[in-house]
C-alpha cells in the first residue's frame, strides 16, 4: 500500500504549525442564501463586509467596458500607477507599491520581516488578517487588549515588546470598532524603532492619517485601500506608503504583475474623478450619524462612535448569533465576530438611506 494511502497521506508533508490553521473568516456571499431564506439574492441588504453600497465612479464603468488590451500584462513596475498614488498622496513615488489590495501588502510586509517564532504585536480586537499572516509566515501574534472603549494602552504596547518583536501593527481607525488613536500615541510607538505598520484602510471617512510622515521615520508604513472609498473591493487594489528602502524591497519580493490591468483601469479613472467618490464618502458619513442615531434608540443596542462607514454595537439581551441569524432571515447581512471580546457585538456596515430605513425596521419587529 502506498503510503499516501496511509491515514495521514499527504497531509504528513504539510507544515506542522498549519495542519490546524482556521483560516480567515469571511463575510457571507448573497448567492450562498439562495433558496436559503424567503428574500431573492438581488433583494438582500448587505451591511457586513464595509463596501461602498454607491459602486465605483461611472468613469470606471466605462472606461473598462471600452478597454481592449486585456491580453496585454500590466506593468509590473507600477511605473504610471505609482505616479498617479503620488499626486493623490502628495507622497512621493518612491514610497509607493500597490498590491492585489491592501491584504496581499500585509502578506508582503510580513514575509519580509518575519521568520519562524519572531512576533507581530496588534491591539486586539482589530482585523483578523494580521494574525491570519502571522501564522503563514510561522510567527507569533502578540495580542495586546484595547480598553472598554477599544482604545489602545501605549504603555502596554511598549510593555510587550521583546527581542523578537519585528513588527507593531495598528488600524487606524480601527476595525471593527471604528476608534481612532491619536496621532502622538502613533508618534510614541516608534520611539523604540521597531517597524509600525498603520493600517489606514478607513482613512478617507476619518480624514486623519500620518501618511505625510513617512518620509521622515524609517520605521513607519502606512496601508490604504480603494475598496471602500473608492468603491473598488471586488477589484481588489490597494497600496502602501513605505521608507524608500522597504519599497524597494516589496518591489522585488512581489509577486510579478500583482496588480491587474483592469485595477490598474480602475484607480486611473477613480482619481479622474475624486469630486463623485468623495461626495459619496460624505453621504455615507452622514447615513452613519442618522444611523448611530436610529440604532441609540435600540434599547437592548449599544452603538459605539466611530471614525469608519461602519459601526460595532454591543447586544445588551439577547445572544448576537440570534440577531444576525434573524437579520439574515430578513434578508439583511450584519457581521457577526466569534472572538471572547466580541462575543455579544455586531458590526454593521453605513449603507444608503433606505438600507437604514429598513434594518431599523426590522429591529424593531425583531425585538429581544
Amino acid at each position: 500500500m502506498s503510503s499516501l494511502n496511509s491515514s495521514e497521506g499527504i497531509e504528513r508533508f504539510i507544515r506542522p504549525d498549519l495542519r490546524d490553521f482556521a483560516g480567515y473568516s469571511a463575510h457571507t456571499s448573497p448567492e450562498t442564501l439562495k433558496g436559503k431564506i424567503d428574500v431573492s439574492v438581488q433583494d438582500i441588504i448587505k451591511l457586513d463586509a464595509n463596501e461602498n453600497p454607491y459602486g465605483c465612479s461611472p468613469k470606471v464603468s466605462r472606461a473598462l467596458a471600452s478597454y481592449s488590451d486585456f491580453n496585454v500584462y500590466p506593468d509590473n513596475g507600477q511605473v504610471l500607477l505609482r505616479q498617479s498614488l503620488a499626486e493623490y498622496t502628495g507622497i512621493d513615488a518612491g514610497y509607493i507599491v500597490a498590491g492585489h489590495g491592501s491584504n496581499q501588502l500585509i502578506d508582503l510586509i510580513l514575509r519580509l520581516f518575519i521568520s519562524k517564532g519572531d512576533e507581530v504585536i496588534s491591539c486586539t480586537p482589530t482585523f483578523g488578517i494580521y494574525s491570519f499572516s502571522t501564522a503563514l509566515c510561522g510567527g507569533k501574534f502578540v495580542e495586546v487588549p484595547r480598553d472598554k472603549g477599544f482604545n489602545i494602552n501605549i504603555s502596554a504596547v511598549k510593555a510587550a515588546v521583546t527581542g523578537k518583536t519585528k513588527v507593531i501593527i495598528l488600524a487606524n481607525p480601527n476595525n471593527p470598532s471604528g476608534t481612532l488613536t491619536p496621532r502622538q500615541d502613533v508618534l510614541e510607538l516608534m520611539d523604540n524603532g521597531i517597524p509600525v505598520l498603520v493600517d489606514e484602510a478607513y482613512y478617507e471617512f476619518s480624514g486623519q492619517s500620518v501618511a505625510p510622515l513617512v518620509s521622515q521615520y524609517q520605521n513607519l508604513m502606512v496601508l490604504r485601500t480603494f475598496s471602500k472609498w473608492a468603491g473598488l473591493a471586488g477589484l481588489r487594489i490597494g497600496y502602501g506608503l513605505f521608507p524608500s528602502r522597504i519599497a524597494d524591497f516589496l518591489l522585488r519580493t512581489k509577486i510579478p504583475y500583482n496588480v491587474n490591468v483592469a485595477a490598474l483601469v480602475a484607480v486611473q479613472e477613480s482619481l479622474k474623478d475624486i469630486d463623485y467618490l468623495m461626495g459619496t464618502v460624505r453621504a455615507i458619513v452622514a447615513e452613519r450619524e442618522r444611523l448611530f442615531a436610529g440604532l441609540e434608540k435600540v434599547e437592548w443596542l449599544k452603538p459605539l462612535h466611530t471614525q469608519a462607514n461602519f459601526i460595532l454595537c454591543a447586544v445588551l439581551s439577547g445572544e448576537a448569533t440570534e440577531l444576525k441569524r434573524k437579520l439574515q432571515d430578513r434578508g439583511i447581512l450584519v457581521r457577526y465576530f466569534d472572538q471572547p471580546v466580541l462575543k455579544n457585538y455586531i458590526r454593521i456596515s453605513v449603507g444608503k438611506p433606505e438600507h437604514t430605513d429598513a434594518l431599523l425596521k426590522c429591529l424593531q419587529e425583531i425585538g429581544i
